[in-house]
């Protein structure tokens, strides 16, 4: 017998404004000072709810974009931004605050059947949903989907390998090969165009939130490219590329109008052009924002520490800002393979020589993050924010001991290493120097690595070639729960077998077997209780390593202009929900 995965029945995204707008004019294109707006309202409501459709909603980053196809990318802006082009089976509520979690149907028909054993899902699709081009979205253009960003040496190389982890699949070797693209791919069955059964080498309780990921974005065969996809993904969303799409060239979004709003309640699909500018410094795009000649900051991450300190101290200004606790942890990366690092002695030396205060003064203080002792954030199931062995909560450098265990991994006088950091991120910047002055004081002597963000996390610290060619012991990185439990968070980053050799995410190279082992036993544990408690363990053991330097759980500073409607942080995204935001400069 199946049973059905339930998820809470959600607010579409029409109604969740209807209601935000609390028994006003929904259709309102007031200013945001007018309607609502205030210091932090956009994380727990929707600021200048609206339904007024048209304008061009301005988005601009500075670096250029990881991909734009979403089946080869890991970055949280990419998963959010990409669904203006991309549906995928499940996918989250568009709604602030806890309602936000949940998970809905997208172009899936329904929540998932999984059989009692847990390792067979059964997903049904809307019948109907076209592409862009008007022909059909079937089944088998989700398993090709799939196919390409998991399976075989040719696999896209960055975003998660989640399915290839936990499909019952062992021979399938990708769709590059030649031939027929999904020939010895039985992991998922394809009964009709409207049907797919996932095979699961063993029960996995967190399987919805992997069918939520980008990934599960229908990708037709003939259309596919490989990496150079992304120069015009076939879109079954409510936009569709104007152009083809050349990296740091920008990108601009129309309508696409085989979509079919009745088939989905998440987009708004209220402009009618969304513009997206590449490679613009930060320091910029904060004027800009203000000055209202963009919409908005498509990383996500908030103000650069200028514009921060500036608009928090006007009073004025903070009526348009918002502060949420984003789940993000800002951290540095020890890695355990690079000399002298791969000494735990070592390791620990730089545990105890950095002071996380400097960290935080690099987001803003308290207002842009807390002390991070462990791994987990706080709102994790597992954290244990008493959990503290490197005493990081005083956010002060231990010099003493940190030159005790300088003197016993054999190095008393400190040694050289080479940390890396995203150079067009001002607030990394900034910590990277913080940490490297505390590093100075017990002569570590850590010399900076600049690299643009949008090949950092595949081609510099995601490759352990280049790590261990170029000697990266040390390296900047922030990371947000791909779902929110202690596996979606950690697992990527901690577990032996999830590292790679392109967009590898477990920069650390932590190899334990301890802690795979807790990874492998906890997918099928059911109680809340006990996973927390693994996974608790898993943070313990990782802190024992001293594999990572805990930073700060992040809180951004986000600028919400008057003119954008509305907006509201989603915890699933880390970030405004970029599918609801509309504009009151309409043409």
């Amino acid at each position: 017998m199946n049973k059905r995965v339930m998820g809470f029945a959600a607010l579409s995204a029409a109604a969740a404004l209807m209601l935000a707008a609390c028994g006003g004019d929904s259709g309102s294109s007031g200013g945001g000072s007018g309607n609502g707006a205030g210091f932090d309202k956009g994380s727990t409501e929707i600021v200048n709810p609206s339904d007024a459709k048209g304008g061009t909603l301005r988005f601009a980053i500075s670096a250029n974009m990881e991909s734009t196809d979403p089946g080869n990318t890991y970055y949280g802006y990419v998963w959010n931004f990409s669904r203006y082009y991309a549906r995928t089976l499940l996918t989250y509520a568009a709604a602030p605050g806890e309602a936000g979690t949940e998970l809905v149907p997208d172009l899936a028909a329904d929540m998932p059947e999984v059989s009692d054993d847990g390792t067979e899902w059964t997903v049904k699709l809307k019948e109907g949903l076209k592409y862009e081009d008007g022909t059909e979205i079937v089944a088998e253009h989700i398993k090709y989907a799939i196919a390409r960003s998991n399976f075989g040496d040719q696999a896209l190389p960055n975003g998660p390998k989640y399915f290839q982890q936990l499909l019952d699949e062992d021979d399938y070797d990708g769709p590059y090969g030649g031939g027929d693209p999904l020939e010895g791919f039985d992991a998922i069955e394809t009964p009709d165009d409207y049907t797919l059964v996932f095979h699961l080498k063993e029960p996995f309780s967190d399987f919805l939130y992997v069918l939520a990921q980008p990934q599960t974005a229908p990708v037709p065969p003939e259309a596919d490219k490989g990496e150079q996809y992304q120069t015009r993904v076939v879109s079954s969303g409510p936009y569709k590329f104007e152009d083809d799409y050349t990296p740091g060239n920008g990108l601009v979004l129309v309508r696409n109008e085989e979509w079919d709003p009745d088939s989905d309640p998440i987009r708004t699909a209220l402009p009618d052009r969304i513009t997206v500018e590449e490679g613009v410094d930060q320091n910029e795009i904060d004027q800009r924002l203000v000055n209202g000649e963009l919409d908005v900051d498509l990383a996500g991450t908030g103000l650069g520490p200028a514009m921060k300190g500036k608009l928090v101290a006007d009073e004025e200004a903070r009526a348009n800002i918002d502060n949420p606790t984003t789940g993000a942890h800002f951290y540095v990366n020890i890695n355990t393979k690079v000399e002298p690092l791969d000494n735990l002695a070592c390791r620990q030396a730089i545990q105890y020589a950095v002071g996380r205060e400097g960290i935080q003064r690099a987001y803003g203080g308290e207002l842009g993050g807390e002390i991070a002792t462990q791994v987990l954030p706080p709102d994790i199931p597992g954290a244990d924010p008493s959990y503290d062995p490197y005493d990081a909560a005083s956010g002060k450098p231990n010099v003493e001991k940190a030159k005790e265990k300088l003197e016993e991994c054999g190095h008393p006088d400190g040694f050289a290493v080479n940390i890396g950091v995203r150079s067009d991120r001002p607030a990394e910047v900034d910590a990277v120097e913080a940490i490297q002055q505390d590093l100075a004081q017990v002569g570590i002597e850590a010399k900076v690595k600049g690299y643009p963000s949008d090949t950092y996390t595949n081609t510099q610290a995601g490759s352990p070639d280049f790590v261990a060619e170029n000697k990266l012991g040390l390296t900047y990185y922030g990371w947000m729960a791909d779902w929110p439990s202690g596996y979606g968070f950690m697992s990527s980053i901690l577990d032996g077998d999830a590292i790679k050799q392109a967009g590898n995410s477990n920069i650390a190279e932590l190899d334990d077997p301890e802690i795979n082992k807790l990874f492998d036993e906890v997918v099928s544990v059911e109680d809340p209780e006990e996973q927390a408690a693994i996974y608790a363990e898993i943070d313990r053991l990782t802190m024992e390593n001293a594999a990572i330097l805990t930073g700060v759980f992040q809180k951004s500073v986000i600028y919400r202009p008057d003119n954008l409607t509305n907006v509201f942080f989603n915890p699933s995204w880390h970030m405004y929900d970029y599918m609801t935001l509309g504009t009151t400069e309409t043409e």
